[in-house]
This record gives structure tokens, sequence and C-alpha cells, in this order.
């Protein structure tokens, strides 16, 4: 009786830690979205900017504020600001791998198969 009372707990242990590693590669893998999608944002503004005129007015939004400035303000900014989200896409991309990985081992060391529902 209390081999499987410990067997029990041990299996719920084990659960809890694979919910939460799953739990954080969902997270990650979230980020990952949401910063590529503001990567391409930031391209696609880039490239319908580019063409125009320096000296034409342009409005740019900073910190929930509508900012009037000209293109030869703006597209400094932004590429510096697109540079930052490809670090950054780059670092959580390492990030998702090396939990990824860690889940691997994990998984090895304490023999869980996944049954796919």
């Amino acid at each position: 009786m209390a081999q499987s009372q410990l067997s029990a707990k041990r299996q719920q242990e084990l659960q809890i830690q694979y919910t939460n590693y799953k739990n954080t590669l969902q997270q990650i893998a979230q980020k990952i979205g949401d910063v590529e999608q503001e990567t391409e944002e930031h391209k696609l503004v880039l490239e319908t900017l580019e063409p125009l005129p320096q000296d034409r007015k342009c409005f740019r939004m900073i910190n929930g504020v509508l900012v009037e400035r000209t293109v030869k303000d703006v597209v400094p900014a932004l590429k510096t600001n697109s540079e930052g989200l490809r670090k950054v896409l780059e670092d959580l991309l390492k990030q998702y791998k090396s939990k990824q990985e860690e889940m691997e081992k994990w998984k090895k060391k304490n023999n869980i198969q996944v049954v796919q529902q």
C-alpha cells in the first residue's frame, strides 16, 4: 500500500514537472510569435518609408502618443528598433532550444514517454 502511494505521488510530481516544461515552452513560443510579428511590421513600415522624400511629414506612436516627425527622423529609429527585435528574437530562439533540450534530457532521465491523444 505504501509503495503504491509513493508511486502515485512520484507520478504526480513528474506530471507537474512535465506540465511546467510544456507551459514554459508555450510561453516562449508565444513571445517568439509576438516578436516576429512586430519585426514584420517594422519591415513593412521601413519598406513604405524608404522611397519617400526625407523631409516628408510622418507620424509615429511613442508610448501611446502620436507624434509628428519627418521620414529622416523616423527611419533611423525604426532600423535601430528592428535590429533590437532581431537580437531579442535570436535570444528567444536560443532560450527555446535550450529549454527543449533540457526537457528531453529530463524525459530520458526519468524514462518519460509521451502518448499523443
